[in-house]
């Protein structure tokens, strides 16, 4: 069995040691905005013309798309915690254009309507720009376009074939960039070569971005609830009711944002799976650190493993590094403890002392996990329940930061019934196949895992295993 860069270079313990000697554990993002206002729980009987159960990005895009498109409804959102608490507060910050979780996933299951999914992907990034300068949310948005770096030969290929196939379609803002070109931009031993996109992401603070949606919300009159668990879904002729622990909600018409968490409509159990991601935050760098491995540009960058790392600066020069691990643990569990995995975050910060060695010293100030909603097409899913009373969205996989407004769109014209370009695609009206029960989830998925470790160790080749799960468009992914 073959090596990787991070196994054939690792840093010594005690670098490891003295980084994560005083890290806590914490999301950044979410410590890192002020403090939010006290929102009141669902008490009594509420009676509203749009609810939206669940508070992330998903339900905020989606509150404030439907005030746009009916100024007098009234609309409120259910949240069993906080605004933004969970996967919306916990990521990345990377807003990619991709509504398929990357080019080659929606080429390979729908092939022939790949071009509008890519032009849409790119006005709704567009749209979702405009949307934050438009409400004045402070969210610290960039479009300094994103690398995709190889750290192993094999790899090499995968960037030719990117930016060859990005040149025969006209693509602008594409660039191969052979090792030199990258370690001009970034200064890692551990790089060989880069796809620079210049037009097909953003990045984000993602608190300050789930904290302003909030706050445009509420003064264009969106009411929120937060600390109010939804039991149940009910419906009548009439519409739907949101039962919480102390109340209830009633509307004609519903959404569901609930991303990883349990769906209220029982068709929708075994759609996703929850798969625990984990962050690591670094302090500010110092000059002479941020001279050391350049960056100027301060572009987003992952790799391109299939157990790939994703990382970037934020605006007070930190670095965030994530990714690598993606844990499912058995019968889909949602935990805090699952949150504290020391295993990952000493992993992680080895592989980021192989890319920076000229970093040793920094420290981790912060480190985080939290559940990524996967599905088995790697993309978010749609659909309509209970006579069309109740639209809902869920399986981002990872790249829902943008896709998430897309979602609220999408859900808003199938509450409406009238079809629409969003609605007449493929990619909307058909679902995901269902992952299988206990055990056979617990074991299929960490078969893949391994099988996808192991292609990453030979060259990229994949296993039998890989190729059936190819053949039959299904996979684990975070």
């Amino acid at each position: 069995m073959g090596t990787t860069v991070f196994e054939r270079q690792r840093p010594a313990a005690s670098v490891l040691e003295r980084s994560l000697d005083q890290t806590r554990q914490s999301v950044f993002w979410l410590d890192d905005i002020p403090d939010q206002p006290d929102r009141p729980s669902v008490r009594g009987v509420q009676d509203v013309d749009l609810v939206i159960v669940g508070g992330g990005y998903t339900g905020l895009w989606t509150a404030l798309l439907a005030r746009r498109r009916d100024p007098d409804a009234r609309i409120a959102i259910v949240d069993a915690r906080t605004i933004g608490w969970a996967a919306s507060g916990r990521n990345g910050g990377f807003c990619e254009a991709s509504l398929t979780h990357g080019r080659d996933n929606g080429l390979s299951r729908w092939p022939d309507e790949i071009d509008t999914l890519d032009r849409l992907g790119r006005e709704n990034l567009d749209a979702m720009g405009a949307d934050i300068a438009e409400w004045g949310i402070d969210a610290e948005w960039e479009r300094v376009g994103a690398l995709g770096v190889a750290t192993e030969p094999h790899q090499l290929v995968w960037l030719d074939e990117w930016a060859q196939d990005a040149a025969a379609r006209g693509e602008q803002g594409v660039e191969r960039l052979d090792r030199a070109q990258l370690q001009a931009e970034v200064a890692s031993p551990a790089y060989l070569g880069a796809v620079f996109e210049a037009h097909t992401n953003a990045l984000v603070h993602p608190g300050k971005l789930a904290a302003g949606l909030a706050r445009a919300a509420e003064e264009r009159g969106i009411q929120i609830f937060e600390h109010s668990p939804v039991r149940r879904l009910d419906t009548s002729v009439n519409g739907v009711e949101v039962v919480t622990r102390d109340g209830r909600v009633t509307a004609p018409r519903a959404v569901l944002a609930t991303n990883v968490f349990p769906s209220l409509l029982r068709r929708n159990a075994l759609m996703t799976v929850p798969v625990y991601d984990y962050v690591l935050m670094t302090e500010p760098l110092s000059d002479s650190q941020r001279a050391a491995i350049g960056w100027r540009g301060r572009q987003g960058l992952s790799d391109l493993a299939n157990q790939f790392h994703y990382f970037r600066q934020t605006a007070d020069g930190r670095i965030l590094f994530g990714g690598y691990d993606a844990v499912y643990h058995y019968g889909g569990r949602v935990r805090a403890e699952y949150e504290n995995r020391p295993e990952s975050y000493r992993r992680l910060a080895g592989h980021f002392f192989t890319m920076f060695p000229q970093l040793e010293g920094l420290r981790f100030t912060h480190r985080w996990a939290g559940a990524i909603d996967t599905c088995s097409r790697f993309c978010a899913f749609y659909g309509s329940a209970r006579d069309g009373k109740v639209a809902y969205a869920a399986g981002f996989t990872g790249l829902g930061v943008a896709a998430t407004r897309f979602a609220g769109e999408v859900m808003l014209d199938l509450l409406d019934g009238t079809p629409t370009e969003r609605t007449s695609l493929q990619m909307v009206q058909q679902k995901p196949l269902p992952f299988p029960p206990e055990p056979a989830a617990f074991l299929g998925i960490n078969a893949t895992r391994w099988s996808l470790d192991r292609a990453d160790h030979h060259g990229g080749r994949r296993n039998l295993l890989l190729k059936t799960l190819d053949a039959l468009g299904l996979g684990f992914d975070s």
